[in-house]
């Protein structure tokens, strides 16, 4: 994120998604109607007060080093390619050899 308009537009977004309408909030969080939105208008909000609003709108803060999230998603990607490489390199179980093992292939 890199304002607050852009923080405005993804409350505003996920408000609607939810179905929620703006005066709804008080019974989510407390939060008269005019004062949500204020926010949602793109004013500058505490803390405290954002993390109340992502409470009430299930969604979470996540605080990212810069130029971090692109290199992020690739390197998940990258994960998720080796370990559907390494499960394709496994062997199959032999439930067949269990007589060697245990001394009954010849009995």
């Amino acid at each position: 994120m890199k304002s607050l308009e852009e923080i405005a537009t993804l409350l505003t977004e996920q408000r609607r998604k939810l179905g929620i309408e703006q005066k709804d909030m008080y019974m989510r969080i407390g939060m008269k109607q005019q004062q949500y939105q204020r926010i949602e208008a793109g004013s500058d909000v505490k803390l405290s007060t954002l993390l109340r609003v992502l409470e009430g709108l299930d969604l979470e803060l996540s605080i990212t080093p810069k130029g971090r999230k692109a290199h992020s998603a690739l390197q998940a990607s990258a994960t998720q390619a080796q370990g559907e490489a390494s499960k394709s390199d496994q062997l199959p179980d032999d439930g067949d050899d269990l007589g060697f093992w245990f001394g009954s292939e010849d009995k």
